[in-house]
């Protein structure tokens, strides 16, 4: 049995198209599910709830150029609100070289205990809820979510991404050096 050159080539063209069919077929399969199915693709790779559309903040100077961990709570701060603020601390610290990109920020609702923040907290900006940063943001955030909330702001004042201060902290870190990654602002 004698193979002759025509034979070979067209076995060998046979192969190329089975090789470059196994290679082809799944991203022409990809791109026809997503562009023309109502499939896509499920989840984030966010840790937090991103806020959509972003809310943006009326009378924010203090949140502009910079990030900001944001928590709303009672002046007094009981112990939910002392266990928030440490994380946003420690995710803070945890950032290395980009620390000096965020901020920490405390709406209080009631009577400010200053003694406590200065020697807990020192380097966490306290606002009066009834500062008019402080009255935009306050509407911004539905009084629903505000309980146990951290909040990220960006530095172009807009409200974007919500976490559960009781959940893993490792969340927020993952998806805070991944905002300060990809971000060229503040």
């Amino acid at each position: 049995m004698s193979v002759t050159g025509d034979q070979m080539r067209a076995r060998n063209l046979r192969m190329v198209g089975a090789l470059a069919a196994l290679f082809f077929l799944p991203v022409l399969a990809s791109f026809w599910m997503y562009y023309f199915t109502d499939w896509r693709p499920a989840g984030s790779t966010a840790h937090g709830t991103l806020i959509q559309p972003p809310v943006p903040l009326q009378n924010a100077d203090v949140f502009k150029d910079k990030w900001t961990l944001l928590y709303v709570a009672d002046g007094g701060c009981d112990a939910a609100c002392l266990h928030a603020l440490y994380i946003a601390r420690q995710t803070r610290l945890l950032l290395n070289k980009d620390i000096q990109r965020v901020n920490r920020v405390l709406v209080a609702t009631g009577p400010v205990d200053r003694a406590l923040f200065d020697r807990e907290h020192a380097g966490v900006t306290v606002l009066d809820a009834s500062a008019p940063a402080a009255d935009s943001l306050l509407q911004a955030i539905p009084a629903d979510q505000r309980a146990n909330g951290l909040f990220i702001i960006d530095p172009l004042a807009n409200l974007v991404m919500r976490y559960d201060a009781r959940e893993n902290p490792k969340g927020l870190l993952d998806d805070l050096k991944k905002l300060l990654k990809l971000s060229h602002i503040g």
